[in-house]
């Protein structure tokens, strides 16, 4: 059984902190070690050359779907889990990715459990295929749940691909017109102005405007710049608190279509993972609290967590259900139907189903609800512009007839 290295955490019995490396040939061996040192470990975590590199290209959600669907087949196939892992290991192309399944491959046939080793690397996995790997683990039905996984996995990069396809054209529209319009205010405008004033026309007001504003960002640029540069930086800082994102999800819920779409994904999602959890063994109040994370929604995430909180005190999940403002009537009344036949791991499946499809369609008409409203915009902007030059050359033209 080959050693492995581990960094730690830890605390000795006076209450200082340590860290350190120590090697052994699980972590639970290191465990050990440490305790037999006298230390309370903190954290313990292998180390960076065997949990791959940090940096370089990420391994994306569809290179861990695949590798979850080859896992599948090879165990399938009959083949022994560090066998598998071995030979996925062997032919991945992805430099980091092959990193951690060589990793996976010897911690599990060093003898730790899969899901114990996959949760040296969360940051690739997620706590949800971790934890659903664990459960199947126990539950014996781990060719199952990766299946289940695996569909999962593909059916989320599905629909982000989806989403950012229909997002695509209608940002490098308005980036290319945001651009134009800054050209013409910045440098054309006031060229323009400087003409007319010249013949003695009056400057209308939008042109003076539009001249002051392309005038000071020439002289001051100085200063827009990094005002510029620390308005994304707090806009990115003001995203990272939980109040500022619960009430933009509030906005986008709002919004025709967006909303539907935001909704649709997080009930799907919610459903999705619910369903695996329960059909990978996990309990229904660990299944609830781990779909909710997953949901990508705080509302989602909320109602998930009253959802648990209920069924913990013995009550049952229906009623908790009906009264939900956030989900559908449709989910609400397969979900109960669920529950009520004892078949919720299935029903969550028709439910996921279903808003997956209902969100996809709806992302793929996004494109014919958005165009309109850029092309207003659009228009708008080229007017106020066009305004801008025209009224004082129609002044002028009157002047000089």
């Amino acid at each position: 059984m080959s050693a492995l290295s581990f960094q730690y955490r830890a605390t000795d019995a006076g209450g200082k902190r340590s860290k350190g490396t120590i090697v052994a040939t699980t972590r639970d061996a290191a465990l050990a070690r440490l305790r037999a040192l006298g230390l309370t470990p903190l954290e313990v975590v292998p180390s960076a050359s065997q949990r791959g590199p940090r940096g370089g290209k990420r391994v994306s959600q569809a290179e861990v779907a695949q590798f979850t669907r080859q896992l599948g087949v090879l165990l399938g196939a009959k083949f022994t889990l560090s066998e598998a892992l071995a030979s996925l290991a062997e032919q991945e192309d992805h430099p980091r990715l092959r990193t951690v399944l060589t990793a996976l491959a010897g911690s599990v046939q060093a003898g730790r459990p899969l899901a114990q080793s996959l949760g040296d690397h969360a940051s690739v996995f997620g706590t949800i295929y971790v934890e659903s790997v664990r459960a199947a683990e126990q539950s014996g039905n781990l060719t199952k749940v990766l299946g289940f996984l695996s569909a999962m996995l593909d059916r989320d990069h599905e629909t982000r691909r989806q989403v950012r396809g229909a997002l695509m054209y209608p940002a490098c529209v308005v980036s290319t017109l945001a651009l134009a319009v800054s050209f013409l205010v910045i440098f054309v405008v006031p060229k323009f102005a400087a003409m007319f004033a010249k013949r003695g026309v009056e400057l209308p007001l939008l042109t003076r405007a539009l001249v002051g504003a392309g005038e000071s960002v020439q002289s001051y640029w100085f200063v827009y710049l990094p005002l510029l540069v620390v308005g994304v930086f707090a806009a990115r800082a003001a995203l990272r608190r939980e109040r500022v994102r619960t009430a933009l999800e509030g906005l986008v819920l709002r919004v025709p279509v967006v909303g539907e779409i935001a909704r649709g994904r997080a009930v799907a999602r919610f459903a999705r993972v619910l369903g695996v959890c329960l059909g990978s063994g996990l309990g229904l109040v660990h299944s609830l609290q781990m779909a909710g994370k997953s949901s990508g929604s705080r509302r989602m995430g909320a109602l998930a967590s009253e959802l648990a909180a209920s069924v913990e005190g013995g009550s049952p999940l229906h009623p908790l259900l009906t009264r939900s403002p956030y989900l559908p009537k449709l989910a609400k009344r397969l979900l109960s139907a669920g529950e009520q036949s004892a078949e919720l791991p299935r029903m969550c499946s028709v439910v996921a189903d279903h808003f997956d499809a209902e969100s996809s369609h709806l992302t793929k008409q996004l494109g014919t609800v958005i165009e309109p409203v850029m092309v207003v915009g659009i228009a708008a902007a080229v007017l106020v512009v066009a305004l801008a030059i025209f009224l004082p050359m129609w002044d002028l033209v009157t002047l000089t007839g």
